[in-house]
Parts: structure tokens; sequence; C-alpha cells
């Protein structure tokens, strides 16, 4: 065997994958970081500073009255502004306009005879001629060097939350079926236009490929009312399990059937020809032979249909509508986030959540989706 001399740029080729992994990762091992992240560490530093100390500008609410003293005729209310945690106090005030006006350790004279002073370790003292109990109590400002801190709140908040079981129960439902439906009906398509000679084939293959460019929602509205009309006449809930799994196996379908066509279409012709000769019909050729052979292209849209359909949100919503009862997953999580998005601290921890599945399924199936993927590009001659 001759082999030709080895390329001197082999090294290039593999720092190049390299560094494309690396950059195609850093963006999950960010999210991954900020999932541990307390809510103030992420709004003032980025996750590649997770690990050093920073600087934050916070804010404390004196309790109102709660533990308060009367010392020297001076009502006294102490406490700390880190409220146990760790950190060093670099300076504070008492307006958002001021934040940082005074030193630790500094008096600084409110108003009506009211001083305020909070050391470097966060203790505070608020001494005043009235009692503190009435109000809503002293906002207090202050700068603080914290040190990395990480937590499971994130994630304990995401696991707790009211309905999230039973939105992970509405995500299988929908998901399992929506996967294997699509993959039964393309399965029998794809052996009918590889390998049953009939008219109009490859008239069915050039709209089955024009339909792989067709985007969801150009379709999804007329489809919904089309679904709605048939849902009247025979009298059945249109926001049903039915109509969503329709839905996703009418998206599916395209891809499925070029698929799979495209795999079957390289299995070797001799099987075929031999399993007829020995009276195999069509229906005993597709089951004994075709399917156990196709089982890589199988799998491999399995994955691609079932992440697909676990991390939809618009076809659910559409299709289930918002009841609590019918919520999804990632509908669910949405919801975590508050009307205005307040809450959106705990999205990291959300994002592995609702992942969790869809990876567990690929790793499981992984070693049939390149060969699924690669299907019918090679054919012996």
């Amino acid at each position: 065997m001759v082999t030709g001399p080895k390329s001197s740029f082999g090294w290039v080729v593999h720092l190049s994958v390299v560094v494309f992994v690396a950059l195609w990762m850093l963006p999950t091992v960010g999210l991954l970081v900020s999932s541990f992240r307390d809510k103030d560490q992420i709004s003032v530093s980025g996750w590649w500073t997770a690990l050093s100390t920073s600087s934050q500008n916070l804010v404390f609410r004196a309790p109102a009255g709660d533990g308060e003293e009367v010392v020297n005729g001076r009502y006294v209310l102490k406490g700390s502004v880190l409220d146990g945690a760790s950190g060093q106090v670099s300076a504070f005030g008492f307006s958002s306009r001021e934040p940082a006006a005074f030193a630790p350790g500094t008096v600084a004279d409110l108003k009506d005879g009211v001083t305020l002073t909070v050391a470097g370790d966060g203790a505070f003292e608020l001494s005043g001629p009235a009692s503190f109990a009435e109000g809503r109590g002293q906002r207090i400002f202050y700068t603080a060097e914290v040190p990395p801190r990480f937590t499971l709140e994130n994630y304990r908040n995401v696991l707790t939350a009211s309905g999230l079981g039973r939105s992970f129960l509405n995500s299988m439902t929908v998901a399992i079926p929506s996967t294997v439906i699509p993959i039964l009906i393309a399965a029998f398509a794809a052996y009918a236009l590889a390998w049953m000679p009939f008219p109009g084939r490859s008239l069915m293959i050039a709209a089955v490929v024009g339909l792989l460019v067709v985007p969801l929602q150009m379709s999804l509205i007329p489809l919904l009312k089309i679904y709605n009309s048939v849902g009247q006449a025979l009298g059945f809930d249109p926001k049903s399990y039915i109509g969503i799994w329709l839905a996703h196996t009418g998206f599916g379908l395209p891809l499925a059937i070029y698929l799979l066509r495209n795999y079957m279409a390289g299995l070797p012709r001799e099987v075929m020809e031999s399993a007829r000769l020995d009276g195999a019909t069509d229906f005993q050729i597709f089951t004994r032979i075709v399917l156990p052979l196709s089982f890589p292209a199988l799998a491999s849209f399995a994955i691609f249909q079932f992440l697909w359909t676990w991390n939809d949100l618009l076809v659910a919503l559409v299709f289930l509508g918002p009841q609590d009862d019918k919520l999804v997953l990632t509908g669910r999580l949405v919801n975590l986030l508050g009307s205005r998005g307040g809450d959106w601290d705990i999205l990291a921890a959300s994002a592995f959540v609702s992942i969790a599945v869809p990876v567990l399924v690929f790793f499981a199936m992984q070693k049939f989706l390149v060969r699924g993927l690669l299907a019918g590009s090679v054919k012996g001659g």
C-alpha cells in the first residue's frame, strides 16, 4: 500500500478543532456558572469573574422598629446591612443620588435628629429621638467588596415552583407521541418513495424537499383554523393533546421522510431482490429487513424531533393554550420569570432544568446520530 507524505499542517487542523469546540462550549459554561451565582453578583459582574471578589452597590432596608432599644432617651436600632453574608463595606449613604457619600464609621446626619453609621464589617446603628416603628424602614445604600458566593437557591426556586411536576408530565405527554407518530408514518412513506415504483414518485420526492423550507410560522395559523373547524364539526375539544400531536407530526414529516428515504435508498439492492425471489411481500421486506437496517436513521430523527417538541413553546401555546393544567415545562419556566421579567436571575437554572431530559436522550442515542446524518451520502459502486 502506497501512502502519501503526512501533512505538516495536521496540528493546525487539530488546534482549529479545539478552538472551535471551546468557542462553542463557552456560552454553555457561562450559563452553568451563572446558574450557581446569586442575584446580586449576576447583576454586577460577568460569569468569568465568579472566582474573584466583586464590588457591588447594594441597598438594605432597616426593619421598622424591630429590635430597637432606648438608650439615653434616644431610640437605637442596630443590625447588619450584610444580613449574615460575608463582605467588607467600603462606603455607604442614605440617598439613591449619593449611595457612597460616607466612609465606613462616619456618622451621617439624616434629618430631624436622626443619625446613621455603618461600620466596615456591615454593622449599622440608626439613632433618633422617635421610634422607628412607623413607616417602611430606613433604606441604607452601601458599596461592599463581596467574595465569591455560590448557591443552590436558583435551582431550589425552580424545582420547588408550583405546578412544575405537572408541566413536566405535560411536556412528556406532548413530546413522546409527537416523536413516535411521525417516525411511524415517515418510515412507511420513505420505503415507498425509495423502493416502490409508482407514477408521480419523483414529484412527491420534490414536494417533500420543498416542504423542508416552509417556515412553521407561515402555516401555523391556517393549520389552527382548519383544525378548529374540523374539531367543531366532530364535536371534540380543540384544546386537546390530539391537536398538538397532529401539528408536530405535520411539521416533522418532511424532514423525517427526506432523512429516512435517503437512508433506505442506500441499502443494498441485492438484499431486496433476494427477499422478493423468496416470496417476501413489500410489507415483510419493510418490517423484517428495512426497519432493522434503518435504525440509525430512525434514531437520529428521533433525537431531532424530541429536542424540538420538548423545547417548543409556540406550538404548545397555540394548540393547548395557556391553561395551567396543560402548560408545558417551557411555559412554566417562562412564567417563573414574572410578567415583567423581574426574576430573571433564575433564567440560567431554568435553562439547565429544561435541557436535562434532552441531554439524556441525546447521549443515549448519540452513536446513531452521525450514521443517520450521513445516510445515503456514500454508495458502493
